[in-house]
């Protein structure tokens, strides 16, 4: 089942891990291995998690990067399904 309008991983990065830590971006991304334009269009949700993004999160945060994949899913799958009915698709049966 979907969650309703999942947030966006960079969201729950910044809320739950960023923030109480008491960390810039800055200082993230440095530990993350990252630049900083890397870390903050993720936070800005303009950049999803990918798969190296979801190891390096999991090492920092003692996290799993399967989570975070999940998250990055979920929310591309909630924002797609508000487009289903556009979609141009016939179902198929056997015949």
């Amino acid at each position: 089942m979907l969650m309703h309008n999942p947030p966006h991983p960079g969201e729950v990065i910044r809320e739950l891990c960023l923030d109480p830590l008491g960390l810039s971006v800055t200082a993230a991304a440095e530990a993350l291995g990252v630049s900083r334009k890397t870390l903050s269009a993720v936070l800005n949700g303009k950049a999803g998690i990918s798969p190296e993004m979801a190891i390096r999160l999991s090492i920092a945060f003692d996290t799993s990067a399967e989570s975070w994949l999940n998250q990055q899913s979920q929310f591309e799958l909630w924002h797609a399904e508000q487009h289903r009915n556009e979609l141009k698709v016939k179902k198929l049966v056997a015949a």
